[in-house]
């Protein structure tokens, strides 16, 4: 098999903690040659311009594009990102394209792809949430070619969409390969490095929820108040940069005197993964309160819509954004412990993934795709 060109796109800091295994795998092997496009929050100065986290990895070949400038239209944002991938693209002719999840910029990468003929692999398809992301994941799945899900219910939710069984493959969740992993750092070292001074805490990350924007402010004033009337310490991440993302970080300009509570714009990943694993509870509406959660057996308050029909796991607790409702899950919760989880793989996702790349078959997917019925007429 000669050479084959991949592009990596990560438009996020959690895209990336998910894409990074797989792309040092292909990074590492001799008949790939490995590209990383990196966009959108990455380029962002409120978070703290996550593309430097990349660089540090060493990668050959990154390249760097800004699709967001505070542009608050997520249709606009798109198109930036498709001018900007279809010009590197034309550049490099890559003969595949990897995205991730349910983001604006995975949407773009399949586009592209989709429209020049070129295979696109689509990570972490098949998830159920109760926000926009779905249809934008759903549609992503619809214009890529090879499928690589967390689990059998993903791969089963595909075939019900129409996609080929060949097509789909089940690798687990990448990130989980760095979280069972030897080399994450210690809690000593990542209160040191992030002057945490807390030696109980909890986390909290909510994201906007573009189709309930409208009660956006309500739902995250309900939060806080019960957060503070908690009297419980916690280490609060800054939402996503979607619509709605500038009602919450005013909400939080009212906390930075608060010594119950810190603020961080982005941690790195490996330190968010120690945060996480040694932390009282998660709270919020974050997937990360669903499946990273449940890999270490903490506790999770589920706030909202946007995690719907995502995992009836017991560890979680749902409930509306209602400060009663929210101060009983976190009395209820706390303090407690729950068997590890792997609903969402093993941490062996990247060995699958670079085994199904050198699988010459693969390479063999066609571009034409058709629809598998499974209740032909």
């Amino acid at each position: 098999m000669k050479t084959k060109k991949i592009i990596f796109l990560t438009g996020t800091r959690a895209d990336f903690g998910k894409l990074r295994p797989l792309i040092d795998k292909v990074e590492e092997a001799k008949n790939f040659e490995c590209h990383v496009f990196v966009t959108g929050m990455h380029t962002l100065e409120r978070y703290d311009f996550t593309y430097k986290e990349v660089k540090k990895r060493g990668y050959k070949n990154i390249f760097v594009f800004m699709n967001d400038s505070h542009i608050p239209q997520q249709d606009i944002v798109l198109s930036n990102t498709v001018v900007g991938l279809s010009d590197f693209v034309s550049k490099i002719s890559p003969d595949m394209i990897v995205v991730h999840g349910d983001r604006i910029e995975a949407l773009a990468g399949a586009i592209v792809g989709a429209f020049n003929n070129i295979l696109v692999c689509h990570i972490e398809g098949g998830e159920l949430t109760g926000s926009i992301d779905e249809m934008i994941r759903h549609s992503i799945t619809k214009l890529s070619h090879i499928h690589m899900v967390s689990n059998t219910k993903a791969k089963k939710r595909l075939i019900q969409m129409g996609e080929s069984k060949n097509s789909v493959f089940v690798i687990g969740s990448p990130d989980i390969d760095v979280m069972i992993g030897k080399n994450l750092p210690t809690k000593k070292q990542l209160c040191q490095t992030y002057e945490i001074p807390f030696t109980d805490y909890s986390i909290l990350i909510f994201h906007p929820v573009t189709t309930t924007i409208k009660t956006l402010k309500h739902d995250i004033g309900e939060l806080l108040l019960s957060v503070k009337n908690s009297q419980k310490n916690y280490v609060i991440i800054y939402p996503n940069n979607d619509p709605g993302s500038e009602i919450i970080l005013n909400a939080y300009k009212n906390l930075k005197n608060n010594k119950n509570i810190k603020i961080f714009s982005s941690l790195r990943f490996d330190y968010f993964l120690t945060l996480l694993k040694n932390c009282d509870f998660i709270i919020g509406n974050s997937s990360s309160g669903i499946t990273e959660a449940e890999i270490y057996g903490i506790p999770a308050i589920d706030i909202g819509s946007r995690q719907k029909n995502r995992s009836n796991n017991k560890n979680i607790i749902h409930v509306e954004s209602d400060q009663k409702k929210i101060l009983s899950a976190i009395k209820k919760i706390s303090g407690k412990k729950f068997k590890l989880l792997r609903g969402f793989g093993y941490g062996k996702s990247a060995a699958y993934f670079l085994k199904i790349l050198n699988n010459t078959p693969t390479w063999n997917i066609q571009i034409q795709k058709k629809f598998i019925d499974i209740n032909p007429v």
